[in-house]
C-alpha cells in the first residue's frame, strides 16, 4: 500500500507515466476533525465506490468471490459517486 500525505486542496494523480490521459484524480476537498472529504475525477467508464459499496455490488453481481479475487481487484458496472467521505484513521 502507498501512503500519501495531502494538505487541503492537494490532489493524487493516478496513471500510467506517458499516457496523454490521467486514469483518476483524488483531491483533499476538506480535512475537518477526523473526518476527511475527498473528490474523485475520472472518465465515465470508470465506476467509483465506497469500499462497503462496491462489496454489495459484488455480492449481488455473482457472489462474495467476485467482492475479492484473487488479486483483491473487481470492477462492478454501475454508475460512480462523484465526492465521496472518508474517515480518517
Amino acid at each position: 500500500m502507498l501512503v500519501l500525505t495531502r494538505k487541503n486542496r492537494e490532489s493524487v494523480v493516478v496513471g500510467r507515466p506517458g499516457d496523454l490521459e490521467v486514469t483518476l484524480v483524488i483531491t483533499v476537498l476538506e480535512v475537518n476533525g477526523g473526518r476527511v472529504r475527498l473528490g474523485f475525477e475520472s472518465d465515465d467508464r470508470i465506476p467509483i465506490h465506497r469500499r462497503e459499496v462496491w462489496e454489495r455490488i459484488c455480492l449481488a453481481a455473482g457472489g462474495a468471490r467476485n467482492a475479492r479475487g484473487g488479486d483483491g481487484v473487481a470492477t462492478p458496472a454501475s454508475a460512480r459517486e462523484p465526492v465521496l467521505e472518508a474517515v480518517s484513521r
